[in-house]
């Protein structure tokens, strides 16, 4: 038991020397963070205020600059106002002498001058008559020409009423035309028709009146029965038997003789 407890108090005492020699180097390590902290804020401070005296000063530089600019700009405007303040004093002036030198040539002469200036206006009774007779005369033609011009649009309109007329006639005349045209064909068309026909009549006219002639023929030829003038036929030629009544109907003529 004793032994124990020894043992538990040994452990103890060394557990605490750990701890102590622990707690020393965390101590040791956070004095020296702490250290190392305030030797890099006392850097940062230092770099902080360095920029920004560059800074200032710099703003300070561009104040001058801009500040000098200004103050030259408006040394010139101040010249170049004070240059047209001097030009409008020295005109004002001129006109002041002249107004003056005017007003004395007025009071001199404002007999002479009130006759010349008023001897354009002593027929402007008349003038005005003239002008006003002339313009009633300008009236009446503009009243005139107006009454022409509604006249012309009366008349533009019924232009434009024929025009639409005349197209429509147009172009019943074009289809009148191709009618007419179509219609020429056909006639042509017919015509050569009718002239084949006429030829193919014709024909068939002088081969009939062939085949009667050669009918007649054989019937004299069957009726006399002329033994010197044997005649063959063809076995479809028709010919006509002769009677006191006269012709009758076609009857095939055998061809041996008789």
């Amino acid at each position: 038991m004793v032994r124990l407890q020894e043992e538990h108090h040994a452990q103890l005492l060394h557990v605490r020397c750990q701890h102590q020699e622990q707690v020393e180097d965390l101590t040791t390590s956070h004095e020296a963070a702490l250290l190392e902290m305030e030797n890099n804020h006392t850097v940062a401070i230092a770099i902080l205020q360095d920029d920004h005296h560059h800074k200032v000063q710099e703003l300070m530089s561009t104040h001058e600059l801009e500040k000098k600019e200004l103050e030259e700009n408006f040394e010139k405007l101040r010249l170049s106002l004070q240059d047209q303040v001097d030009t409008l004093t020295f005109q004002s002036q001129s006109l002041r002498d002249r107004a003056r030198r005017f007003e004395e040539a007025l009071r001199k002469n404002t007999e002479e001058q009130l006759e010349i200036a008023l001897a354009p206006y002593q027929h402007l009774e008349e003038d005005m008559k003239s002008l006003k007779q002339v313009l009633e005369m300008k009236n009446q033609q503009i009243h005139q020409q107006e009454k022409k011009i509604i006249e012309l649009e009366k008349l533009a309109e019924k232009n434009i009423i024929l025009e639409e007329k005349i197209q429509v006639l147009q172009q019943q005349n074009e289809d009148l035309k191709a009618r007419i045209d179509q219609n020429t064909v056909v006639t042509r068309q017919l015509s050569e028709e009718n002239a084949n026909l006429q030829e193919y009549v014709e024909k068939e006219t002088q081969e009939k009146k062939r085949l009667s002639r050669t009918n007649e023929e054989l019937l004299w030829k069957l009726q006399t029965g002329d033994p010197t003038s044997p005649v063959k036929l063809s076995p479809t030629s028709p010919v006509y038997r002769g009677s006191s009544s006269g012709p009758s109907s076609p009857a095939r003529v055998s061809t041996t003789p008789r």
